[in-house]
C-alpha cells in the first residue's frame, strides 16, 4: 500500500449506507502488512443468495477453487477476505488452509463450509498460515456491523493507494432498494473476468441465478475492459450477494433473469461496476493519467476488443502517454500487431478530437502544438477507425510510469 494517493483519486468518496442483513468486520492479522486491518469477514443473513466470476487464468489460487465448489449451492452466509497473501501456487498446503478457514468461518457463522466463500489477494507462492487470522473469525462475526463498508474496502487493499467504494439506491417494483460495492485492484490487473477482487451486495430479493446472469453479461463491457499491464492475476474474484431483505418492505421476488422489472437494478449495477473498474485503472500502479481506447470500423465487435487491448496493453503506447508524447506511430504498430482484420491504408488515428492520420498517413491538418497540448491532461482518449466494418469497442487504461517499475521491482521485499 503507497503511502502518496494516486493524483487519478476520488475527490471524494460516498457516505455508503447499510445494507439489511449485511454485517462487516476488519481486524489485523499482520499477514504481511504491519499496523493495518487486513482480515474481512462479511456475514450475510440466511437465505442470501450468490453469485461470481472468476479469473480464466489457468494458474487459479486456492480460494478460486474453493469459491467455485461452492458456488453452485447458490447461497452465502459468510465471506472472508484476507490481503498480503495470494495463497496461489501453494500446492496441497493451499488447499489444506482454505479448508481450514472454511471450518472456522462456518463455526463463526453458525453455517455450513458450503456457505462459506474465501477471496486471499497478495503475494503468490508463500504458504499461507490459517492460524494468523482464523482464531480472530467467531470475534468478527460477533462485533460485524452494518456500517463498515469503507472499512472493508480498506483491509483488502495490497498496493492500491486509495479504498474503492460504490453505492446505489434503485426501484425495484415500487421499492427502494440498495446495492454496495467494493474493489481492490493496482497491479496485475487484465480483462480476463474482473479486477483482482470486487464484493457487491443489495437488500433486493433477486434469485442467484438471475444474479449470476446479471454478472456474468455486466463483466463484458465494464471489468473485462480494463486493463493495466496485460497481467491475468491468479485470484481474479467477483461476487455479487442478495440478502433479500427488502422483500419484507414489499420488493417483488425477481426469478426470472428477463424479468422486466429487473431494467434500472441492472442499469445501476452495470453502471457501478464501470465506476469500480475505472477506479482500478485510476489506481493502476504509478498511473498518473487514465487513457480510453476506442476502435471503430473494425470487421467485428469482438475483432475491435482485441485490437483496442492491443493499443492499450502496449508499453510503447502506455510509455508515450506517460511521456505526454503524441507518438501515433505506435498506434499504427499496436494495430497491425493485434492480429486482425485490417488495412494500413483505410486507418485514422484520433487523440482527443485532433486527427493525427488520416487514409494510412498523417493528417496534413495535423497541428502538433495542439496535440501536445492535448496530451498534458489526466484524460487521454485514443481513437483508431479501421476502416473496414461496423464493429466497434471501448476498453480503458492507464499510463506506465517509472514509478510501476518501482513498485513491481521491490514487491516482495
Amino acid at each position: 500500500m503507497s503511502t502518496t494517493v494516486s493524483p487519478l483519486a476520488p475527490k471524494k468518496y460516498p457516505k455508503m449506507p447499510a445494507i439489511e442483513g449485511v454485517r462487516i468486520a476488519t481486524a489485523e492479522a499482520g499477514i504481511k502488512y504491519k499496523g493495518r486491518t487486513d482480515v474481512l469477514a462479511m456475514v450475510f443473513d440466511e437465505g442470501t443468495a450468490a453469485a461470481g466470476v472468476f479469473t480464466r487464468s489457468k494458474c487459479p489460487s486456492a480460494p478460486v477453487d474453493f469459491c467455485r465448489e461452492n458456488l453452485s449451492g447458490g447461497k452465502a452466509r459468510i465471506l472472508v477476505v484476507n490481503s498480503g497473501n495470494a495463497n496461489a501456487f501453494t500446492g496441497k498446503k493451499g488447499r489444506e488452509t482454505t479448508t481450514l478457514t472454511g471450518q472456522a468461518a462456518a463455526k463463526a457463522a453458525g453455517c455450513t463450509p458450503g456457505d462459506v466463500f474465501l477471496a486471499s489477494t497478495g503475494v503468490i507462492g508463500e504458504p499461507l498460515d490459517a492460524g494468523k487470522f482464523s482464531h480472530l473469525l467467531s470475534g468478527m462475526v460477533k462485533d460485524a456491523r452494518p456500517d463498515q463498508w469503507t472499512e472493508a474496502a480498506k483491509a483488502i487493499m495490497t498496493t492500491d493507494t486509495y479504498p474503492k467504494v460504490v453505492t446505489a439506491t434503485v426501484k425495484l417494483g415500487d421499492i427502494d432498494v440498495t446495492i454496495n460495492g467494493i474493489a481492490k485492484g493496482a497491479g496485475m490487473i487484465a480483462p480476463d473476468m474482473a479486477t483482482m477482487l470486487s464484493f457487491v451486495a443489495t437488500d433486493a430479493p433477486i434469485a442467484a441465478e438471475v444474479l449470476q446472469d446479471m454478472l456474468s453479461r455486466g463483466t463484458a463491457s465494464t471489468f473485462n475492459a480494463v486493463t493495466v499491464d496485460s497481467d491475468t492475476s491468479t485470484s481474479d474474484t467477483l461476487m455479487l450477494f442478495a440478502t433479500g431483505a427488502a422483500g419484507k418492505r414489499g420488493a417483488p421476488k425477481i426469478s426470472d433473469p428477463k424479468d422486466a422489472r429487473l431494467a434500472s437494478f441492472r442499469r445501476a449495477l452495470n453502471k457501478m461496476l464501470k465506476t469500480l473498474a475505472l477506479q482500478v485503472v485510476r489506481d493502476g500502479e504509478g498511473a498518473r493519467k487514465q487513457v480510453e481506447v476506442t476502435v471503430t470500423g473494425a470487421k467485428s465487435s469482438r475483432s475491435a476488443k482485441r485490437i483496442a487491448l492491443s493499443i492499450a496493453n502496449s508499453p510503447l503506447v502506455k510509455t508515450a502517454v506517460a511521456g505526454e508524447d503524441a507518438n501515433w506511430g505506435r498506434v499504427v504498430m499496436a494495430v497491425g500487431k493485434a492480429g486482425e482484420p485490417a488495412d494500413r491504408d483505410l486507418l485514422s488515428i484520433w487523440f482527443g478530437d485532433n486527427r493525427l492520420a488520416h487514409n494510412g498517413e498523417r493528417d496534413p491538418n495535423y497541428s502538433e502544438a495542439a496535440t501536445s497540448a492535448y496530451m498534458k491532461g489526466d484524460d487521454i482518449v485514443i481513437r483508431a477507425d479501421i476502416g473496414l466494418g461496423r464493429g466497434k469497442a471501448t476498453v480503458w487504461t492507464c499510463d506506465l510510469t517509472k514509478e510501476y517499475v518501482a513498485i513491481n521491482g521491490d514487491y516482495r521485499s
